[in-house]
């Protein structure tokens, strides 16, 4: 049996991989080329690994080097929302180190609930992939298995996820967006009173 890979390390961040559950089918996921991010093992599960064996994994990892703790993986964070959540309190109570979760932002939808009031405390930033200013072709692009209720499911999140964290980003990535829809997911941002980042390619 091939060791799990439960968390990793990308530049000053600790990674949290939780699940390989999604509710979308990006044209643009790096799991459909890669099996690793950075210098991680693969990050594919055999099982998802409970929060007994989340906390044995920080166990080796000398946390006074890393400035957040992330929540990424191959697949929705939101997914294992129960373990998530545990695992943020275990991280600030016994480390003080930042959170953010990194989110296709429909964890409403995959727990049919509000999930923003559960992250007050625990998530100090959540980083939501926004991918085009346009619905129709977020549906194109994402796949979500939602279907059109989706993209403004996403927004929504953002929007209520800002009553309870402090940092909420929406991102797009560089050199997929023309200026002009750039400019458009800033409006949506300025609207919503959230951050927008545009973020480098990772090929």
């Amino acid at each position: 049996m091939k060791a799990e890979t439960i968390l990793y390390e990308v530049h000053k961040g600790l990674y949290v991989n939780l699940t390989n559950r999604c509710p979308c089918a990006c044209t643009f996921c790096l799991r459909q080329t890669m099996d690793s991010i950075g210098g991680s093992h693969p990050l594919w599960l055999d099982h998802e690994p409970s929060f007994e064996e989340v906390k044995a994994a920080f166990d080796q990892f000398d946390m006074s080097k890393y400035e957040e703790v992330v929540f990424c993986g191959f697949g929705e964070p939101t997914e294992a929302l129960n373990r998530l959540l545990e695992t943020a309190k275990y991280v600030k109570d016994t480390f003080g180190t930042k959170t953010r979760i990194n989110t296709n932002g429909l964890g409403n939808l995959v727990n049919s609930e509000d999930i923003a009031p559960k992250l007050a405390g625990l998530i100090d930033c959540v980083s939501i992939s926004l991918n085009t200013p346009d619905a129709a072709e977020y549906n194109k692009l994402v796949r979500p298995k939602f279907g059109e209720k989706s993209y403004q499911a996403m927004l929504d999140f953002a929007k209520e996820c800002k009553k309870y964290v402090p940092d909420v980003v929406l991102t797009t990535v560089a050199t997929t967006l023309t200026k002009e829809e750039e400019e458009e997911c800033a409006r949506i941002c300025r609207d919503l009173g959230v951050r927008y980042r545009i973020r480098p390619w990772e090929s």
